[in-house]
């Protein structure tokens, strides 16, 4: 062979190559546009008091439905699974992880993440509770726990015993360890715990 016969094969870098692969791999994968269009369902949520009416893929998490379709990203995607309370919104009021949840499951429900807290330009007491006791580093569990603590209060106003409350007790008193016990549910992989204790006592004091 001729040297000027020889294949020139272009110079392909690893990183090149696997984002290459993952592009057509994720376009082999793709449904098509008629499959897609023949799953969505209509879905009715209020979020934040705005109502919302959707046409929705039934397999779409309430977090990827705020984060991706609605572009409401305070709420963060952390473990995916369940176990690190970043994705925690109030549904109807109730604390829910997102991440696990069906959009779907919660048609015509209210939901409030944390962009709905504060009211107007005024933070809501919880947020502003964390900025005074400096309960955060990252921020990135944030959103999360203070969603989990408005909830939690209101959970305790509703005489709803945790797993550390005396059996025979009459009346829930915050104590640390309640609050501990109730806030077990949101990780926080920077340790802020003491401070995140105090701004929940911060509120609870303020409310009492």
């Amino acid at each position: 062979m001729k040297s000027d016969d020889r294949i020139q094969t272009p110079h392909v870098t690893r990183r090149e190559f696997v984002g290459a692969a993952a592009v057509l791999g994720g376009i082999a994968a793709l449904p098509s546009a008629e499959a897609q269009s023949t799953n969505l369902v209509p879905y009715n949520v209020i979020i934040n008091s705005r109502p919302h009416q959707l046409s929705l893929d039934p397999r779409v998490t309430l977090l990827d439905l705020l984060r991706e379709n609605l572009r409401m990203t305070g709420t963060k995607k952390g473990c995916d699974h369940g176990q690190c309370g970043a994705c925690t919104v109030l549904v109807n009021g109730r604390r829910v992880n997102s991440c696990l949840s069906l959009a779907i499951a919660h048609d015509g429900d209210k939901v409030t993440t944390i962009e709905g807290l504060p009211s107007g330009e005024q933070l809501h007491p919880m947020q502003q509770a964390f900025i005074e006791h400096d309960s955060f580093q990252c921020g990135y569990c944030t959103p999360g726990q203070i969603c989990s603590a408005v909830a939690m209060l209101e959970e305790v106003k509703a005489g709803t015993a945790s797993a550390v409350t005396p059996v025979a007790s009459k009346e829930i008193h915050l104590t640390d360890d309640e609050i501990r016990e109730r806030m077990s549910g949101n990780i926080c992989r920077c340790g802020a715990y003491p401070n995140i204790v105090a701004a929940v006592r911060t509120v609870y004091g303020g409310a009492a």
